[in-house]
């Protein structure tokens, strides 16, 4: 009798056990569930925990509670004036009604195809109202705010909500890049060369003032040294005049001993000249005769 009761109570444990294995479940953090009875909703779990649900009948579809990545395709947007951007845009979103997200998009992936759709005709329209400069440099800012409520004005009948959109790149085409590009370094090239004549310019205009300095300077300098030489000679001469005007004979013994100092080099001088020229004078007379003395044999 014991043996049949063990195994009768180890059935109702099993049972027990898969009864409850199928009527748990859990709801992580990054989760919100959805109850399903026979495909149809019945009630929404947003909080984490451990839930029930009746065994067959129900039927738990998991979505994901974290904000959400969207990549919208590189498009070609005209702007205003006619100009084309290629834009590559994405947005940021998370699920803020389950039942509403399933009945509609029914997972992530087609939830995904059906916003890339709505994000590109909000991207299109609002910078086809706006500039090249308001787009690449001016006013990015605005117009992602433009775009975020624009998608997010279509996206909540999908139960979701758009976080944030940004403009990863809006970029000319590539042929038109290109002729930005050549204008842009033949601009530069010629605002070098502008630069630089007007360098050259300039350095030939100081050029030009250093070499008027120069002759300006150097013309100065020789008429003060010509001035300076002057008045020296001038001073030199008016002492040679009062010294010769105290002692004429002593001025004429001085410079008879300058002209032999200057005349009688040591480089083997040699004078072509008379004995009796007034030169020799000193010579033979130490007192400066007129004459020197006439010597036998000459």
């Amino acid at each position: 009798m014991q043996r049949p009761l063990l195994i009768a109570l180890i059935v109702i444990i099993g049972a027990i056990a898969a009864v409850a294995y199928a009527s748990l479940f859990t709801v992580h953090q990054t989760q919100q569930a959805l109850i399903l009875r026979f495909g149809e909703a019945k009630r929404t779990i947003t909080e984490p925990g451990l839930n029930w649900k009746m065994p067959i009948a129900d039927t738990v579809v998991f979505l994901d509670k974290r904000i959400l990545d969207l990549d919208s395709p590189v498009q070609e947007v005209i702007v205003l004036g006619q100009k084309r951007l290629v834009v590559d845009a994405f947005a940021r979103y998370k699920i803020v009604d389950p039942l509403k997200f399933f009945q509609t998009v029914n997972n992530v992936a087609q939830a995904n195809s059906r916003l890339a759709n709505v994000l590109n005709s909000a991207v299109r329209r609002v910078l086809g109202e706006a500039s090249f400069q308001a787009i690449v440099r001016d006013d990015r800012p605005n117009l992602m705010r433009g775009i975020t409520t624009q998608t997010n004005q279509q996206s909540t009948s999908f139960g979701v909500e758009i976080i944030d959109v940004r403009i990863r790149r809006a970029d000319l085409p590539e042929a038109n890049s290109q002729a930005v590009y050549r204008r842009m370094q033949t601009e530069r090239q010629r605002e070098a060369a502008e630069a630089r004549a007007q360098g050259q310019e300039a350095s030939q205009r100081v050029r030009s003032r250093a070499d008027r300095d120069v002759v300006v300077i150097e013309a100065e300098a020789t008429r003060l040294a010509e001035t300076a030489r002057g008045e020296g000679d001038a001073t030199r001469n008016q002492i040679f005049n009062e010294a010769f005007g105290k002692d004429p004979e002593f001025f004429a013994f001085y410079r008879s001993m300058q002209a032999y100092i200057n005349g009688l080099k040591k480089e083997d001088t040699r004078l072509v000249i008379s004995p009796n020229s007034d030169f020799f004078r000193y010579f033979n007379d130490p007192l400066g005769g007129t004459k020197p003395a006439a010597t036998s044999g000459q």
